[in-house]
């Protein structure tokens, strides 16, 4: 086996729990932060086919306010507004979408940890706690959703057993 389909693998095979039922226990946050990422956090930023219809925005197109936002930020942000801006509307929207399934589940987490972070410190830091505290419950998420991958229930689980065939 190469080492590109080794780290492939490892990225694909999620960790499962001795009984099911951890496994499901372990799943419905990432479902439902999967569900809320891609619907409520995402959609309003990317065009996705449930973004509403007012938001105006093609399939995968960014909201026209959301570069400038990211613009603001300074630094490297603001050198590649609609590049950062881009990315981050991704990983809510389809990251999410993938959290959900249990699709490609580390690659999703990593993006949404980058994301989240992201929003923690350069977008609700001065804000306080109670501003931070949704981007820091889908970094939780994101960080054991990294380690663990989808666990039984989820489509990398699926793809895992066709592999060791």
């Amino acid at each position: 086996m190469t080492h590109l389909s080794t780290i492939l693998k490892f990225l694909v095979t999620p960790i499962t729990q001795k009984h099911w039922a951890i496994d499901l226990i372990f799943a419905i946050p990432r479902v439902l932060c999967g569900l809320w990422l891609t619907t409520m956090f995402g959609a309003d930023k990317f065009g996705m086919p449930w973004t509403a219809e007012e938001q105006n925005l093609n399939l995968f197109e960014v909201a026209a306010w959301f570069p400038e936002d990211v613009a603001s930020y300074g630094g490297i942000f603001a050198a590649a507004p609609i590049f950062f801006a881009w990315m981050g509307a991704f990983s809510e929207a389809v990251g999410g979408l993938f959290l959900l399934l249990g699709l490609k589940t580390r690659l999703a987490s990593f993006l949404i940890m980058c994301t989240m972070l992201v929003a923690i410190f350069m977008q609700k830091w001065n804000q306080g706690l109670w501003s931070m505290l949704p981007a820091i419950g889908f970094l939780w998420v994101s960080i054991y959703n990294l380690c663990l991958g989808s666990g039984r229930f989820g489509i990398d689980y699926l793809i895992s057993k066709k592999l060791k065939q």
